[in-house]
C-alpha cells in the first residue's frame, strides 16, 4: 500500500489488533502477543520456524555484506535501531523513510510507491501498468521499463522504489490491484517481476517485490474496529507452485527488499509469520535482503522482529502521529531487556546496510529532491509534526528523460487484438469514422484531478491506489485520433447520441473497467469489483450494443484491469473488431492510434482468461464478505486458477490466456529438442551456507540510546531515544512465540542459494524452433511454450498445460524468419513434494511433453515436442 490511508481512518481500522498485540510505552514486552488462531480450519498450519537466518551466505553479497559488517560492527545501538525503524507517517519527504546513521555516511533511507512509476510527484513519466508490461510478453521491452523507472527514482533520490508486484497473482478476477502484476501465471509473473528488478537496480535503485504472500483481496486484508485482517489459508503444494513462484524468480534476481503484506497466512500475520518470513523466504529462497512491512501492516514489536520483518514503515503503531512506535524506542528497549536479541537487530541492520552496499548507494547517490506530500516549492520539512521547521521540499527535478518512447512502446506491443472480422483493422487514414465513449476524451475534472487516480473520468491509463504515479500529460485516443484523421466525429459521452450512420461510417467505442486499492472507493467499488462485478463500467455494454444496431462496422476499444465481460455484444454482426489496450498510461492514444491505423501490427497476447461469465470460474475465488470474525479464505482450488482451472474443468474460455491475434500470420517451424543437463528425481545436494558477518554479543549500554545533549527534537518525530535508559534493563520472564528457540533450524534441502537449489535453473531442455512470417504485414509473433507433466509418474493432479518459458521475435517482414530459442529448467518439469520438501521431476523428462503455440488452447498450438521422440507438428 505505503501510505494512502488518513490518519484519523487508520486509527479506526487498527484499534482492533491493539487488544491481541498492544504496546505500551512503560512495559514494552507487552507488544509481542502472536494472532490467535483460534478459527484456522485444521487442515491448514503456520509451523512456527525460529530463529531468522542470518544474512549474508549468498556468494553475489559477500562482498556488500563484508562492507557492512565494518559499518555494523561500530554502530551504537541508537545508529542501529535509526536503520530499522521509520521515522513517522508525513515525517520527511517520501512516503516513508528512516532514521540515518550520518557518521559512516548512511542518510535517512527514502523509501517511495511505486510499480508504474513514481507517485505524488512531478515531472516523471506515468507508465503503463504492470499488466501492460505483461501484455507484450517480451522480455527486452519488460527490462527497457524497468530500467526508465529505475532512472527515474534515483534521479529522485529515492533509494526504495516500491515494485514490481507479483502478489495478487490474479486468483480472483474482481480483486483491485491484480493490474498491479503482469498476469494470472506464476512464470509470467517471475519472468516479467526479475526482467524488471534486474532493470530497476542497474541503476542503483533497490527494488521491493511486493506483496509477500497471498494478499489476493483489498476488502478485509486489514483491520477494522469489528475485523481482524482475513487470513489466506492454503496448502504447502500450492502455495509453492503458484504464490512463491515468482517470488523465487526475483530472488534470484537479487532483489533488494520485500514487502511483507497486510493479510494473514493460514491464521498468522504476515508480517510475524515466522514460517514465510524466516522458513521459507530467508531460508528456503535465500533472500539476502531486508522484509520491510507493508504501511501499518506491523502489529507487534519483538514478535514481528522474532519473525524477520527487518524494517517497519511508516514507524508508527496502531494510530499515527501521536508519537508511538512498535519498534524505534521500544527496539531499544527490548534490547537492553533482552527480549529481542542482540544478533536479531545486528542482522535486520546489516541486511539493510548490505543492500545499500549491493547497490551501490555509497557512492554519490542522490539525496530525495521532491515531496510526496505537497507540490509546493517550500513547506513544512516535516508536515506529521505539529511545529515543523519549513525549508525547500521540492526542487522540480525533470528524471522524464526519453522515457516517452519506452513508454509508448510498451503500451503499443501490449494491445491484443481478440477479433477482426475481413480484416477490418487496419483502418484507412481516409475512413469515416465516428468515436463514442468517455474512455476516448480527457478527465473532465483536469489531468490528476482525482487524488491517486481515485475515479473513473475519461481515458483509463491506470487503476487508483498507491500504485499510481501523477499524469505528467496524457495523450487521449481523441487527440490521436484527430491527429490521424480528418473525417472523424466524436461523441465523447457515455450516453449513445441519435446518430444516422452512413453504409460505410465506421464506429469505435471506447469501453473500460476500474479498480484499485481499498482505500478508495469509487462508485461503489472499494478497490475490489464488488458493484461493477466484470462488467464495462459506465453502462459500456449497452453503448457498444447501441451503435452495433446503428453503424454496420464497429469496432470495440477496451481499457480494462483485468477480465472483462463481453457477452452482450461480442457475437453482434456488427462488432467486427475488438481490442483491449489495457492500462497505457500517458502514451495511451498514440499507442493505440499506431495499432488502429496499421503503422505496427497489433503483438499483444492476453495475460490472463477472459470467460463467458464469472460462473465457470470455481466458486473459491470469489470476493469473500463477512461482517463478524475474522475472514478464512481457502484456497480450496488450490493450484486451478485461472487457465489451470479452464482446462482441468474442460471449459472452453471465451478467449484463452496468451490469446492474440495479429494483421499477419506465422509459421512455427523446423523445431528441435536439445537435452541438456541430466535431469534426476530431485536436484542434487545444495550448496553449504558459507559464513554470516559475526559481531559481538554483549547488551550494549544503556546511555547509547540517551538523549543526546542539547538535542533539539521534532514533536511527533519517532527516535531511538530514551528518556531513562536505565529502567529498560529489566530481566522479567518474557511470553515468547510458542515455537520459539534460538538454535538454527538445518538448513532446508530446496534452498542452496537466491531463489533456492541453484540446480533448480540448470537447462534440462531447449526447443530452437523457426517462426516465418507467413503473412502480407510485418509483425512480431510471440512463441509460448507449455509442459504438460506426467501426474501420474510424479504421484500429484496436474492441468494439462502450464505455462513455462515465451519469446518474442522482433519485427518480421512478410517471409522473414526468425530462429527463437526456449530453455526448460529444472523447476519448470518439478512438482513440489510435500513430503520430501523438495522439487521433483520425471527422471530424464520420461513421459513429457512440450507445447508451443500463440495460446494455452489447443487449437492455437503450433509444435509439440516429447522427450526421446522429438518434435513435429501440432
Amino acid at each position: 500500500m505505503a501510505g494512502g490511508i488518513l490518519p484519523f481512518l487508520l486509527g479506526l481500522l487498527l484499534l482492533a489488533h491493539c487488544a491481541s498485540a498492544s504496546t505500551h510505552r512503560s512495559n514494552p514486552k507487552q507488544n509481542t502477543e502472536k494472532q490467535k488462531r483460534d478459527s484456522l480450519p485444521t487442515n491448514y498450519t503456520t509451523p512456527d520456524y525460529y530463529p531468522t537466518p542470518n544474512g549474508g551466505w549468498d556468494s553475489n553479497w559477500s562482498a556488500a555484506y563484508a562492507k557492512a559488517q565494518k559499518v555494523v560492527s561500530n554502530m551504537t545501538l541508537a545508529e542501529k535501531v535509526n536503520i530499522t525503524s521509520g521515522t513517522g507517517y508525513l515525517m520527511g519527504p517520501c512516503v516513508g523513510q528512516t532514521g540515518s546513521a550520518l557518521r559512516f555516511g548512511i542518510p535517512r533511507i527514502c523509501l517511495q510507491d511505486g510499480p508504474l512509476g513514481i507517485r505524488n510527484t512531478d515531472n516523471n513519466t506515468a507508465f503503463p501498468a504492470g499488466v501492460t508490461a505483461g501484455a507484450t510478453w517480451d522480455k527486452d521491452l519488460i527490462y527497457a521499463r524497468g530500467v526508465a523507472i529505475g532512472e527515474e527514482a534515483r534521479g529522485k533520490g529515492i533509494n526504495v522504489q516500491m515494485g514490481p508486484v507479483v502478489g495478487p497473482i490474479g486468483r480472483k478476477p474482481r480483486s483491485g490491484r491484480i493490474w498491479e502484476g503482469f498476469g494470472a501465471d506464476p512464470s509470467l509473473q517471475g519472468i516479467a517481476a526479475a526482467q524488471t528488478i534486474q532493470g530497476m537496480q542497474s541503476t542503483g535503485v533497490i527494488a521491493t517485490l511486493k506483496h509477500f504472500i497471498l494478499n489476493e483481496q483489498e476488502m478485509y486484508r486489514m483491520t477494522s474496529v469489528v475485523q481482524v485482517g482475513y487470513s489466506s489459508d492454503i496448502d504447502d503444494r500450492t502455495l509453492h507452485e503458484i504464490y512463491l513462484w515468482p517470488f523465487a524468480e526475483g530472488v534470484k534476481a537479487g532483489v533488494g527488499s520485500i514487502m511483507a503484506a497486510y493479510n494473514h497466512v493460514n491464521g498468522s500475520l504476515s508480517t510475524q509469520n515466522s514460517q514465510i518470513l524466516n522458513g521459507l523466504l530467508k531460508d528456503e529462497l535465500g533472500f539476502q535482503g531486508f522484509v520491510v512491512s507493508d504501511w501499518y501492516a506491523q502489529f507487534g514489536g519483538v514478535s514481528s522482529a522474532l519473525a524477520g520483518l527487518d524494517m517497519a514503515m511508516p514507524g508508527d503503531g496502531a494510530i499515527p502521529l501521536l508519537g508511538d512506535s512498535f519498534w524505534n524506542y521500544e527496539l531499544s528497549t527490548a534490547i537492553l531487556n533482552g527480549t529481542v536479541p542482540l544478533e536479531r537487530l545486528n542482522d535486520m541492520v546489516t541486511r539493510i546496510v548490505a543492500t545499500w552496499f549491493q547497490l551501490g548507494q555509497d557512492d554519490d547517490y542522490p539525496e530525495p529532491n521532491f515531496s510526496t506530500n505537497t507540490e509546493d516549492a517550500t513547506g513544512p520539512l516535516y508536515p506529521g509534526a505539529l511545529f515543523s521547521p519549513s525549508g525547500v521540499v521540492n526542487q522540480f527535478v525533470n528524471v522524464q528523460g526519453n522515457h516517452s518512447i519506452i513508454a509508448r512502446e510498451v503500451a503499443r506491443d501490449a494491445i491484443t487484438l481478440l477479433k477482426n472480422v475481413n480484416q477490418t483493422l487496419p483502418l484507412s487514414k481516409n475512413a469515416s469514422l465516428s468515436v463514442f465513449g468517455t474512455d476516448a476524451g480527457p478527465n473532465s475534472g483536469g489531468l490528476n484531478s482525482c487524488s491517486d487516480m481515485g475515479c473513473d473520468n475519461g481515458i483509463l491509463t491506470m487503476g487508483w491506489g498507491s500504485g499510481t504515479a501523477r499524469l505528467p500529460y496524457v495523450i487521449t485516443p481523441q487527440q490521436a485520433i484527430l491527429n490521424n484523421s480528418a473525417n472523424t466525429q466524436f461523441y465523447v459521452s457515455d450516453s449513445f447520441p441519435s446518430v444516422t450512420a452512413a453504409a460505410d461510417d465506421i464506429a469505435i467505442v471506447f469501453i473500460n473497467a476500474d479498480s484499485g486499492e481499498n482505500y478508495i472507493t469509487v462508485e461503489s467499488n472499494p478497490g475490489d469489483r464488488t458493484t461493477a462485478g466484470l462488467n464495462a463500467w459506465h453502462g459500456g455494454d449497452d453503448l457498444v450494443v447501441k451503435a452495433a444496431a446503428k453503424y454496420s462496422t464497429v469496432i470495440v476499444v477496451i481499457h480494462t484491469v483485468g477480465p472483462i465481460l463481453m457477452e452482450e455484444w461480442i457475437d453482434l454482426p456488427s462488432v467486427k473488431a475488438v481490442l483491449v489496450a489495457h492500462l497505457p498510461g500517458q502514451e495511451a492514444g498514440d499507442s493505440l492510434t499506431d495499432v488502429l491505423f496499421g503503422d505496427y501490427s497489433p503483438s499483444g497476447h492476453l495475460p490472463y482468461t477472459i470467460p463467458h461469465n464469472e460462473f465457470e470460474y470455481p466458486a473459491s475465488v470469489g470476493l469473500i464478505d463477512q461482517l463478524l470474525g475474522q475472514i478464512q479464505d481457502q484456497f480450496t482450488e488450490r493450484i486451478y486458477i485461472d487457465y489451470r482451472h479452464f482446462l482441468q474443468a474442460n471449459i472452453t474460455p471465451r478467449f484463452p490466456f496468451g490469446y492474440g491475434l495479429s494483421y499477419t500470420t506465422f509459421n512455427f517451424s523446423d523445431a528441435t529438442l536439445t537435452t541438456g543437463t541430466s535431469l534426476t528425481e530431485y536436484p542434487p545436494a545444495r550448496p553449504a551456507k558459507s559464513p554470516t558477518p559475526t559481531y559481538a554479543t554483549t547488551i550494549p549500554p544503556a546511555s547509547e540510546v540517551a538523549w543526546p545533549t542539547g538535542f533539539n527534537s521534532i514533536w511527533r518525530y519517532l527516535y531511538p531515544y530514551l528518556d531513562d535508559p536505565a529502567a529498560a534493563t529489566s530481566t522479567a520472564p518474557y511470553p515468547y512465540p510458542t515455537g520459539y528457540k534460538t538454535t538454527p533450524q538445518p538448513a532446508p534441502r530446496a534452498g542452496g542459494a537466491q531463489g533456492g537449489n541453484p540446480a533448480l535453473w540448470d537447462t534440462v531442455f531447449t526447443v530452437d524452433l523457426k517462426v516465418t512470417n507467413t503473412g502480407t504485414t510485418s509483425g512480431r509473433a510471440v512463441a509460448q511454450l507449455y509442459v504438460e507433466l506426467p501426474g501420474d509418474t510424479l504421484g500429484v493432479d496436474l492441468p494439462p498445460r502450464q505455462l513455462r518459458q515465451f519469446e518474442k521475435t522482433s519485427i518480421l517482414a512478410p517471409g522473414d524468419s526468425e530462429t527463437l530459442s526456449l530453455p526448460v529448467t529444472r523447476k519448470d518439469l518439478s512438482v513440489w513434494d510435500v513430503v520430501v520438501q523438495d522439487w521433483k521431476a520425471p527422471v530424464n523428462g520420461e513421459d513429457v511433453k512440450f507445447w508451443i503455440g500463440e495460446s494455452v488452447a489447443l487449437e492455437d498450438m503450433q509444435i509439440v515436442c516429447t522427450v526421446g521422440q522429438g518434435c513435429e507438428s501440432a
